[in-house]
């Protein structure tokens, strides 16, 4: 998906083919869950979450893949074990399919970075 203008995460997942739309929906879902007190914003044509103003979760639908952008280098680094198993860029996690999205880990993910302190992200 080329950068999306839509102006939020309804918007922005009514705008998927459907085949991305579900477990984008959900992970949505997760992340709404497991981050109370962030803000969900739109942030570089992507769903992001805030807090204090800092974004330390995004998530995004790419061309080859779907991206779950974590900001936070701490718990990037608590869960080195665990994310090296995955393709993983130097802050975003990639799966090639909506369905070998790992939903278990990314909410070990979401919950690690909601306890730690604010201020850690890249």
């Amino acid at each position: 998906m080329v950068q999306s203008q839509a102006g939020n995460v309804d918007d922005y997942l009514a705008e998927l083919p459907e085949e991305r739309r579900q477990p984008l929906t959900r992970l949505r879902d997760l992340c709404r869950t497991e981050l109370p007190g962030y803000t969900e914003v739109m942030a570089y044509g992507m769903p992001a979450y805030e807090r204090d103003g800092t974004g330390e979760i995004a998530f995004a639908s790419q061309k080859q893949y779907i991206s779950f952008y974590l900001l936070r280098t701490d718990v990037r680094d608590a869960f080195a074990d665990r994310l090296a198993v995955h393709d993983m860029g130097k802050g975003c996690l990639r799966f090639r399919r909506p369905e070998k999205i790992d939903f278990e880990l990314l909410g070990d993910l979401l919950r690690a970075t909601a306890a730690a302190a604010p201020g850690k992200a890249c």
